[in-house]
């Protein structure tokens, strides 16, 4: 049998469900096992939920490091271990065989007093977070996703909930948003006794914390909040204290509180933090404004465009919103297109749809897909531009903008790669391609 066949008869048998779980649970036991149980050595800190995990993971390091403290992080955007900071290319946020434990065992090497780690869904029904003892867990909010994977939004919320029980079950203490519509379902579920586990949790166990935007601290410290004007201005926020921002600062925040951080420090690490590469990242160029996020669901797609849609003032009197808007392919959430298709159509004046990994999907399709839901809202025709591809749907926007303008591109934030057929892949640097053409229109003017 040659090697790609037993490659391929490899992964349909680890695909059977009981293999898949025997598999990975080894994996994660044989992991701890060969690195001597590194968690027990180190204070250790996941954070999971739908959007923001990477920016509260990033706000938190902020904070813990101006506070002295050394630092190992293992998010989407890369693996950092004290001073060594490296862009993530393993192609999973959460790895697997063996890599986080590897991972807590460097930390503790480098004498790293906190391991920060982003948990996701897929990671956890892989088995990635057994074997760990966290000592925090927060889940910054839930919305659908990788519904496709999951099988239904209810295995992927448990998933989510199984890695909090799981936390607490370590003795870990767990952090909920108040302000997420799905606080009550977790905080029911962490407080009932689970009468079918022969490992429960004693209630008395339980330590459940509860964090909010409207917390009082965030008003009384936060420097002023950016008015979406402030996106149309030359000089442009480094960090935008958007609302679903605010909910990651109070994650952050409430954590740094359980570790005895001051708040001075709190507040001088937030006012300096320069944000986080393709989330919100604003690109300026003379009066024209861009920015480059990795929103890529209905919910972070929506609250993308709420925080910087531009307001008339005395010199915008008509702004527009432009969006450079796509979808996933390979069946990814397939269902999501139509309703980003219907977001856009609210709250954009121009939409140019584009390529954003199609994979092994036809990209029209896709497109197809998202027109629909415009379609349904009954947006101008005239205001829909398709061009598959990407670079020169970035430069048809670009041509597009008039001072006051806002224009916006999701998707891909700082992925380094744009994912075509037949596994082929292009490499790709939205901040560049728009920092490019940027240029180019001003030299135009």
């Amino acid at each position: 049998m040659s090697s790609l066949k037993q490659s391929l008869a490899a992964r349909k048998l680890i695909a059977i469900p009981a293999i898949f779980e025997t598999y990975h649970f080894l994996w994660a036991w044989m992991g701890a096992h060969a690195h001597w149980h590194p968690s027990g050595k180190i204070f250790v800190i996941g954070i999971t939920g739908t959007k923001g995990k990477t920016t509260t993971l990033e706000l938190l390091n902020a904070i813990l490091e101006v506070a002295g403290k050394k630092t190992a992080l293992l998010s989407s955007l890369r693996v950092k271990i004290g001073d060594v900071s490296d862009k993530n290319r393993l192609g999973n946020s959460m790895p697997g065989h063996g890599y986080i434990q590897k991972f807590l065992d460097d930390a503790v090497l480098a004498k790293c007093g906190y391991a920060l780690i982003e948990v996701t869904s897929q990671g956890v029904a892989a088995h990635r977070h057994r074997f760990v003892k966290w000592n925090i867990g927060a889940i910054t909010n839930l919305a659908p996703e990788h519904i496709e994977s999951h099988g239904s939004f209810e295995n992927y919320r448990k998933a989510k909930l199984d890695f909090l029980k799981y936390v607490l079950k370590k003795g870990g203490t767990v952090f909920l948003n108040g302000d997420c519509p799905h606080f009550d379902f977790f905080k029911g579920e962490l407080s009932a006794p689970d009468l079918n586990s022969k490992n429960s949790i004693r209630q008395s166990d339980v330590r459940i914390v509860e964090y909010s935007k409207e917390d009082g601290w965030l008003a009384n410290h936060l420097p002023k909040t950016y008015s979406v004007q402030a996106v149309q201005a030359s000089t442009q926020p480094k960090f935008l204290m958007s609302e679903f921002n605010k909910e990651n600062i109070a994650a952050a925040v409430a954590i740094s509180k359980e570790l005895g951080v001051d708040d001075i420090i709190i507040e001088k690490a937030i006012s300096v933090f320069a944000g986080v590469p393709g989330r919100m990242e604003f690109i300026g160029a003379g009066s024209y404004t861009a920015i480059v996020d990795y929103a890529h669901t209905p919910d972070s797609l929506e609250a993308a465009y709420k925080a910087v849609k531009p307001l008339p003032d005395a010199s915008h009197q008509s702004p527009k919103l432009i969006c450079v808007l796509g979808a996933a392919g390979g069946g990814r959430d397939k269902w999501k297109r139509k309703e980003m298709g219907k977001i856009a159509a609210e709250y954009c004046n121009e939409i140019i749809l584009t390529d954003e990994d199609s994979y092994d999907e036809d990209p029209k399709i896709i497109l197809d897909e998202i027109r629909n839901g415009i379609n349904e809202a009954s947006f101008p025709p005239e205001h829909i531009h398709e061009i598959i591809d990407r670079r020169e749907a970035i430069r048809h926007a670009i041509q597009m903008l008039r001072k006051g303008d806002v224009l916006i591109a999701t998707g891909k934030g700082s992925e380094e790669w744009i994912h075509i057929a037949h596994g082929k892949r292009i490499p790709w640097n939205e901040k560049r391609e728009f920092e490019e053409a940027l240029i180019e229109r001003r030299e135009e003017d």
